[in-house]
């Protein structure tokens, strides 16, 4: 956000109507309310929008039903994608995670292009990025 902000872009966030936003006060960007759950939300937050940056997850490492994770992480990341293509933005960007880089035999460092699997991946939270990234 700082660094868009820096460039010049005008910067619209989607938040949660119970989100703290004691982090985004002293920046000059427009807060719309929403959540990744509610597709209808996602069309109005980036209606004339050049560029979409999807950030957002839930990223707890256990919760008691890993239903509501897959809602948000995949489902979510999926109506959003779709929501943007109606919305006519130019350019997505996406921020996964290191949850879904495949793990070297040999134990050096893993990139983007080293293999990974649904079956090889262990935890809603990392089974659901790797999903949504997939998307």
């Amino acid at each position: 956000m700082r660094c868009l902000l820096s460039a010049g872009h005008e910067v619209r966030v989607l938040v949660r109507p119970d989100s703290d936003r004691r982090n985004l006060e002293n920046f000059p960007v427009e807060i719309t309310e929403g959540d990744l759950r509610d597709h209808k939300s996602l069309r109005s937050a980036i209606r004339d929008c050049d560029n979409l940056f999807h950030v957002a997850a839930d990223y707890r490492l256990w919760v008691p039903d890993p239903e509501t994770m897959h809602e948000i992480n995949v489902n979510g990341t999926r109506a959003l994608i779709i929501a943007a293509a109606e919305e006519g933005v130019e350019r997505i960007v996406y921020t996964s995670s290191v949850a879904t880089l495949g793990l070297n035999q040999d134990g050096s460092s893993a990139n983007e292009e080293t293999p990974s699997s649904l079956t090889a991946i262990t935890g809603y939270y990392k089974r659901s990025k790797y999903q949504a990234e997939q998307l």
